[in-house]
């Protein structure tokens, strides 16, 4: 059975080179600057949100560009 993955790429977030990326998990997790984006299971998705509920690592601000 496949495991479904979250893929987070920089280049396509409408907040890339703001000052959101600042405060965002994946430049928390791969450090600045984080254009390479990250790709992560639905597992390790639940994962990041249960740590970012427990304010341990800032919350993923990625929002998908459109067309």
């Amino acid at each position: 059975m496949p495991t479904e993955s979250v893929s987070i790429s920089c280049d396509d977030c409408v907040l890339h080179g703001t000052s959101a990326c600042d405060d965002c998990v994946v430049t928390f997790v791969l450090g600045p600057p984080a254009a390479s984006g990250i790709v992560v299971d639905v597992a390790e998705a639940r994962a990041v949100r249960m740590l970012q509920r427990a304010g341990l690592v800032p919350e993923l601000r990625f929002r998908r560009r459109v067309g």
